[in-house]
């Protein structure tokens, strides 16, 4: 093994989180993600979501910025170039693991 491997992020490898920072990396491009978007496209309930976004959040791998629109409270969520790094380097983790299993 060379000394380069990339190594497991354990915060990211959970489903819910891997899923969360995988749809926040393809969004990215497009500014922050409405929670109730990222919910849908996790398939997650609110607390679940909530939860799962504080960890990453705390972690330093999002920003959650909440404001209002008209009364109406909104939650938009946007990948930290932290936790753009982090994730990529994960991706790295699970190809070599794919690729080592096709060998």
């Amino acid at each position: 093994m060379t000394t380069d491997a990339p190594e497991p992020n354990d915060l990211i490898h959970q489903a819910l989180r891997l899923k969360i920072m995988a749809a926040l990396s393809a969004a990215r491009e497009d500014g922050p993600t409405d929670f109730n978007r990222l919910k849908a496209l996790v398939a997650a309930t609110d607390g679940n979501l909530s939860t799962h976004l504080s960890t990453l959040e705390n972690a330093g791998y999002l920003s959650i910025d909440k404001d209002f629109v008209g009364k109406k409270p909104r939650t938009r969520i946007a990948i930290s170039k932290a936790g753009l790094a982090a994730f990529r380097e994960h991706m790295r983790y699970l190809r070599e693991i794919i690729e080592a299993s096709e060998s």
